[in-house]
């Protein structure tokens, strides 16, 4: 239904507008005037058809229909009558009735496998056998064909898209070493409110190359749009559709990083993007071809002679106005425009790996290990990374987030991605020695003695903190009382140690009473101390 609309007005605007193709378009009351006048004063038709700016059968025609009528016998009501309701004329309008109804059957049939114009006219004059001549109708059909197609004039807000794109025709440089003629690919962008155009030399189409495109230009414009609008490149869509396109990783990264969003044309579309391929062939006007007698011996050289050319390009004036391209952007759309980031856009490399059960990933190119949130053990996430930052996401929601420097320490665990058991254990590694001490002493003097020995008891400094503090957590489950004289028991033994205290908690026997200690040595006053043999 809404094909048949669009046909219909198409054959609507071709009768309105083309009166070449529709000779038996009527003239207006004036021009009928001027041809009985002039006929009158013996101009010939020839004379006449210039004149008024018609054709000479049309002339003819009207003066076959008048019939030797003028202005002075007959009013305007009366010349009309006999100008537009002859019998003659009535027939012409019925063959234009009758040959847009056609032209519309036309128009879908000719996309058909086998159909030609001659076939289309067969048909037509075997319907309608007063119609056009063959060659009349041929000439319908084109001016039909031509006017249908029409296009819609867009309007661009200031800062809200801009459109990207590689030429066609690619620029060349000449390496010095061996002479070889080098082609180099030239992306163009354009901003279509203010008609601003950059256009930079790369090398290829590829990933690389597109993502410092994207870089020189966006520091070209200074600032970032809200949309950028390309072509269904392979760099940039993985599966073109009308109206779900499926952009590459390295799209999404951009996105990301510049706080804007892609958007692809429609396939075989290239009206979508107007305004740049408009501006592809301004930078082929004012860009190539003054630049075309120069050799570069670089493609460095080359962009800065683009430059140079792309600067008088923006600079010069619209037609008809003193304003320029630089003049709309900088007067009306750069304040629009987002901010840049501090730093240009690099690309991180993406790989899917699986959570291990001690929920880290790990990239294999140096063997480092990275937490993520645990929930997510045994579940595949996408980890991108560069040489800064390694993100991982899950869903497209980014879950983790770590700085990675290099060389750098082979886990690399967040607190809040532990369990709550694990975290509970990465308190232990928060406490210090004097902190750990000062909390025994609040217990009990028993406890404080332990703690002391335990920390000076082992080689692994970090293992000493681990079973200290797992010392204090017996106060938990035992209580103060029991823990205390739990120490005092194991005090009175050659050496104490985490496992000594919680095996006497837990056998009870720090609820019997100590036996005395029958090899020691009473003291009395017979016996000589050290300071006797000085």
């Amino acid at each position: 239904m809404v094909g048949q609309v669009k046909a219909l007005f198409a054959a609507i605007c071709f009768l309105q507008n083309n009166e070449e193709a529709m000779a038996q378009k009527q003239i207006s009351m004036e021009q009928l005037k001027q041809i009985l006048q002039l006929k009158s004063d013996g101009v010939g038709i020839r004379e006449i058809a210039r004149r008024i700016g018609i054709s000479r059968n049309s002339v003819r025609k009207y003066l076959d229909r008048l019939d030797g009528d003028d202005t002075e016998q007959n009013d305007s009501k009366q010349l009309a009558e006999a100008a537009y309701n002859s019998a003659s004329f009535k027939r012409d309008i019925l063959r234009q009735e009758q040959l847009m109804k056609h032209l519309l059957f036309a128009k879908k049939e000719l996309s058909q496998t086998g159909v030609t114009r001659q076939l289309l006219w067969q048909e037509y004059i075997v319907e309608y056998p007063d119609g056009y001549s063959y060659s009349q109708f041929c000439y319908h059909v084109q001016q039909y064909l031509k006017h249908a197609d029409r296009a819609m004039h867009m309007e661009y807000e200031p800062g809200d898209i801009m459109m990207i794109d590689f030429a066609g025709d690619k620029q060349r440089y000449v390496d010095p070493a061996t002479g070889e003629v080098i082609s180099c690919e030239v992306f163009v962008g354009i901003l279509p409110f203010s008609g601003l155009i950059f256009c930079h030399a790369v090398s290829t189409q590829q990933s690389p190359d597109f993502i410092e495109c994207i870089n020189a230009m966006l520091r070209f414009y200074g600032s970032v749009p809200a949309t950028l609008l390309c072509d269904n490149l392979k760099t940039a869509v993985v599966r073109p559709d009308r109206f779900e396109p499926h952009f590459t990783d390295l799209c999404y990264q951009l996105s990301e990083h510049y706080h804007t969003s892609f958007s692809a044309t429609r396939p075989y579309s290239p009206r979508d993007k107007a305004m740049v391929e408009s501006a592809v062939r301004f930078v082929y006007t004012h860009v190539y071809a003054p630049l075309r007698k120069q050799t570069f011996t670089s493609i460095e050289e080359l962009n800065t002679a683009m430059k140079g050319q792309l600067l008088l390009l923006n600079n010069k004036p619209y037609k008809h106005t003193p304003y320029s391209r630089w003049y709309y952007f900088q007067q009306q759309e750069q304040q629009a425009l987002r901010p840049l980031p501090t730093e240009p856009f690099s690309s991180k490399k993406v790989v899917t790996l699986t959570v291990q059960r001690n929920y880290h990933v790990q990239l294999s190119e140096d063997h480092l290990y990275f937490s993520v949130p645990y929930q997510f053990v045994g579940k595949k996430v996408k980890v991108m990374y560069d040489k800064r930052v390694v993100e991982v996401y899950a869903n497209h929601e980014r879950i983790a987030l770590h700085i990675r420097k290099l060389p750098h320490k082979v886990y690399t665990t967040q607190a809040e991605h532990m369990p709550p058991n694990h975290a509970h254990m990465l308190e232990v590694k928060g406490w210090k020695k004097d902190e750990l001490l000062a909390k025994a002493k609040q217990l009990g003097t028993a406890i404080h003695q332990a703690a002391v020995l335990i920390l000076a008891n082992n080689f692994y400094v970090e293992q000493n903190y681990k079973a200290c503090f797992g010392l204090l957590m017996l106060d938990k489950k035992f209580g103060t009382n029991r823990l205390e004289a739990a120490c005092t028991r194991a005090l009175t033994g050659t050496r104490v140690n985490y496992t000594m205290i919680k095996n006497i908690l837990e056998r009870g026997l720090d609820k019997q009473p100590l036996q005395p200690d029958l090899f020691s040595t009473p003291e009395h006053a017979n016996i000589r101390g050290a300071e006797h043999y000085q």
